[in-house]
């Protein structure tokens, strides 16, 4: 093995370095288009025990160099449990590993850059206003990401804590030269928006979002329900909206609170659902001209994961960013 084929680190600090919005929709957009067999994207899988858990999103996109697996796993007996993220990218041209990716920011970059790559094909363009539920990781990067595909007019932010909410009023109102309004209801930040980004479960696993505080026309975008334990929007939600755009279609519909709540609420989601890679494709290109209030619902997926990873890999490889390691495998013929 030469020094170039040995596996590097890429870390969090690099990642934020060198990701660029624009070359991470445009590569999700080629990857979920191109034609890829069921079998190179499986199911996420998690197992469970000793009060551990551990969760694998392996994948072979059909686009770019590489393939592999997100990892992440938590202890909660540890003295400070918590979760850490390690993408492992494989190299096609090698079958050698290439990089372990610290997965943290991949994930928010990944999961907003999908949201982003979706809405680009969902909403009109020219300018739009936007409302976030949610004032974290995950809807401070959809609210970066939403601005990288159309001009924002207005942003109306809600969270369950003022200083939260009043922060990232400033940070992103600075950051994008946008005007950011902090709200203290959910209702408010919908009601003002034709974009509505939900990014904030309650702690209570209760919907946060209600189909009749939507305007005619609204998209929505719901990233926060991922599990059949978890809730995000209100089953009303899912009826208004009459397109629902899919990262990840079964595992959306059969294994997340809030589709699993429509289903038994009598609403037919899998009637009026299609796949993220149909919109990309553009063999829905007549459904989504026909949607009145469509939405994107995201579980997130290793095809994000490894896309998102590699451009981050190839430009930290380019601008010396990586960290080299003292490691070789054993390369079996």
């Amino acid at each position: 093995m030469t020094a170039d084929d040995a596996p590097v680190f890429v870390s969090s600090d690099a990642t934020r370095s060198v990701f660029d919005w624009a070359a991470a929709i445009a590569a999700l957009q080629e990857a979920y288009a191109a034609p890829t067999d069921r079998s190179a994207l499986p199911n996420r899988s998690v197992a469970n025990g000793r009060g551990a858990w551990l969760r694998t999103l392996p994948a072979i996109p059909a686009t770019g160099r590489y393939f592999g697996t997100k990892v992440m796993a938590m202890a909660p007996t540890a003295p400070e449990p918590g979760v850490e993220y390690v993408i492992v990218l494989f190299d096609r041209e090698t079958s050698r590993i290439a990089a372990f990716v610290d997965g943290n920011l991949v994930t928010g970059y990944r999961t907003a850059a999908t949201s982003a790559a979706a809405l680009d094909r969902l909403v009109a363009p020219g300018a739009h206003t936007l409302g976030v539920l949610g004032s974290g990781l995950e809807a401070s990067m959809h609210t970066r990401a939403i601005a990288s595909i159309r001009p924002l007019e207005r942003v109306t932010v809600f969270s369950p804590t003022p200083a939260s909410r009043e922060r990232f009023a400033v940070t992103i109102g600075d950051e994008l030269g946008v005007e950011v309004v902090a709200v203290a209801e959910p209702r408010a930040a919908a009601e003002a928006s034709d974009i509505v980004v939900a990014a904030a479960r309650s702690h209570g696993e209760q919907p946060i979002l209600f189909g009749d505080w939507l305007a005619p026309g609204t998209t929505v975008c719901s990233i926060g329900s991922t599990i059949p334990q978890q809730r995000e929007i209100d089953v009303s939600v899912v009826e208004r909206c009459d397109l629902i755009v899919c990262d990840a279609l079964d595992e959306v519909l059969d294994e997340t609170g809030d589709m699993l709540a429509a289903n038994e609420a009598g609403i037919e989601v899998r009637r009026k659902s299609i796949a993220l890679a149909d919109l990309m494709s553009g063999t829905a290109d007549d459904l989504v001209a026909a949607a009145a209030m469509p939405m994107f619902k995201s579980v997130g997926g290793g095809l994000q994961d490894v896309v998102v990873a590699g451009l981050i890999l190839d430009e930290a490889r380019r601008r010396d960013l990586t960290t080299a390691l003292p490691i070789a495998f054993d390369h079996k013929h």
